[in-house]
């Protein structure tokens, strides 16, 4: 039989690896309703909580009035209506940047990016923990492909001088397992003395690091000189859906002309940018979501601290509680769930081997009695996991 799927799928299970699939019976929020039972959640990248705001679902219903439920064809056919153009051009504005494009998904915006800019006789340089589009869409750009340490300047260094043609250098602004922060401003300096361009995909960093909520880039006070393509999330802290790529006319340009994901697609409905809008305006007007985000996650790793948990290197919404073995992190949510908190169990090939872990994600939706019910449980439940030893 050529294709043995049944024994590729009881391996996996066997190796407590297999993924289900959490039915959501209700909005996106801090209580939830999954396969018949209210749980507390702490696993959406949801993180300013947004995805369920009344004047974000207003403006998606006045938007659908308006243009429709359709993007009816690519944008370069008929589909890039004026609230695309209007989002591109907000987006460009709060970025600092003079152009942004808009795309219907993370993954898409990645793969259009890298494919467009290197191909044969160009180089692409990775981090190893970059997210797998990112990975990817350096596999399929047809460009030499090569992955440096993690957040290792020194490394990177030492990969750009082999590197030929125009050189890429792709990193993670927040790396979304492990939660901490790519190294922009060394990363910066080595791809600028090698004249390397920097692309930053700042999925998770995105309206959550910043003063303004603009990111890494901001965080770290660098431009467009600096970080040359500027990638964004709209599903996460924005609490819609899509992305966006920023950066310079040409580039930009490029993209619309080169890059295969943007041009053969059709564009996401018209009354999803007329959410976002409204979702940047919120980002923009309410920083004590971001505020409010800070604290929890100030006060969950003090908590964690004092129960004894292995956190990784993070002050973002993203909180690995580090387990180790797959079954040990299965048991731990399993015995959170019991407990009415909604916590996932992240295991390879997502993470690398032997560093299961529970990624518990904050969102400015959480209140801190919520949080303190999450570190009472952690309390309760970690030592029945430790005894496993």
């Amino acid at each position: 039989m050529p294709f043995d799927l049944a024994t590729r799928l009881a391996e996996r299970q066997a190796a407590d690896l297999f993924r289900l699939r959490p039915l959501l019976d209700s909005p996106q929020g801090p209580q939830v309703q999954v396969g018949g039972r209210r749980l507390l959640a702490f696993c959406s990248n949801d993180y300013l909580g947004l995805a369920n705001h009344p004047d974000v679902i207003a403006a998606l219903q006045q938007g659908a009035e308006k243009w429709g439920v359709g993007g009816g064809a690519s944008h370069l056919v008929i589909g890039h209506s004026t609230p695309h153009h209007e989002l591109e051009e907000a987006l460009a504005e709060f970025t600092g940047r003079p152009r942004a494009l808009l795309f219907s998904t993370g993954y898409m915006a990645n793969l259009a990016a890298v494919t467009a800019l290197v191909g044969q006789g160009d180089s692409v340089l990775q981090d190893r923990l970059n997210h797998a589009s990112l990975l990817d869409a350096g596999l399929l750009s047809s460009a030499r492909f090569s992955r440096y340490q993690h957040n290792d300047a020194v490394s990177l260094a030492n990969r750009l001088r082999k590197a030929r043609g125009n050189c890429l250098v792709v990193t993670d602004g927040v790396f979304s397992m492990d939660g901490d922060l790519a190294d922009l401003p060394a990363l910066c300096a080595e791809a600028r003395a090698r004249e390397a361009w920097v692309m930053v995909d700042d999925a998770h960093g995105f309206g959550t690091l910043g003063a303004a909520g603009g990111g890494i880039v901001e965080h770290f006070g660098l431009g467009l000189d600096d970080v040359q393509v500027l990638v964004g999330t709209l599903g996460k802290a924005f609490g819609t859906a899509g992305a966006f790529v920023a950066g310079s006319e040409d580039m930009i340009e490029t993209l619309i002309q080169f890059a295969r994901p943007y041009i053969y697609t059709t564009s996401q409905p018209p009354a999803v940018a007329c959410a976002t809008l409204k979702s940047l305006e919120l980002l923009r007007s309410e920083s004590w979501r971001r505020e409010h985000l800070a604290r929890l996650v100030s006060r969950f790793r003090q908590g964690a601290a004092e129960i004894g948990l292995s956190l990784m290197d993070s002050f973002t919404p993203i909180q690995p509680i580090l387990v180790g073995d797959s079954a040990r992190a299965l048991k731990l949510s399993a015995l959170l769930r019991e407990r009415g908190l909604l916590v996932g169990a992240i295991r390879p090939p997502t993470v690398p081997a032997g560093s299961a872990r529970l990624r518990v994600t904050l969102s400015a939706a959480h209140s801190d009695g919520q949080l303190e019910l999450l570190l009472e449980a952690l309390a309760e439940c970690w030592p029945q996991v430790c005894s496993d030893d």
